[in-house]
């Protein structure tokens, strides 16, 4: 199964266009996620209290425990996230949160994380109207990836500069779906 983490804004996203690019080159199918219609529950000292439960209890039945469930048994990951503010939108980290449940994404040995999950590779789709400053964004979901989830391959695709005086948007799009097309 691949998992497909929308936190595209717009409907004419140029983000969404590269991940469609993406997913149609993968063999599989495609369970999708959108950010923007999900209301995720607020991570405040309850909910902690509470996934904290489950999770000494090994009792991993909470509906709210579904998204980290998927995430653990996808056998590729595709987050598609505009660029926005040096990083991505705040949905996609109410997500990150949500997923990062020890016992089902990674557990912990001597102190060390260790991963769970199934997929071999995680595929990072981001746009940016200006240029893309850093890996803010990319880096810290690669970093979760390898470090807790256990997943080795990560790849990140970008068009930026699309918004910039004079810049060719098709142009830089078509590159950036080359380049998917080389590497997928």
């Amino acid at each position: 199964m691949i998992l497909f983490v929308n936190a595209c804004v717009r409907p004419e996203s140029r983000t969404r266009r590269l991940a469609d690019c993406l997913l149609g080159r993968l063999d599989g199918t495609v369970k999708e996620i959108t950010l923007i219609e999900n209301d995720f529950p607020k991570m405040d000292a309850d909910f902690i209290r509470g996934r904290d439960q489950w999770v000494e209890s090994a009792d991993y039945s909470s509906p709210v425990l579904d998204y980290a469930k998927d995430f653990a048994a996808a056998d590729t990951i595709v987050i598609a996230a505009p660029y926005w503010d040096l990083s991505f939108p705040a949905a996609l980290k109410q997500y990150l949160e949500q997923i990062c449940v020890s016992g089902i994404t990674f557990y912990y040995e001597n102190g060390v994380p260790k991963g769970l999950c199934r997929a071999e590779k995680l595929y990072y789709i981001t746009t940016a109207g200006g240029p893309v400053y850093g890996d803010f964004g990319y880096g810290y979901v690669r970093t979760l990836a390898q470090v807790f989830f256990g997943i080795a391959h990560t790849e990140c695709v970008q068009a930026e500069g699309l918004d910039m005086p004079g810049a060719d948007v098709e142009q830089i799009l078509r590159a950036a779906e080359e380049k998917i097309a080389a590497g997928s």
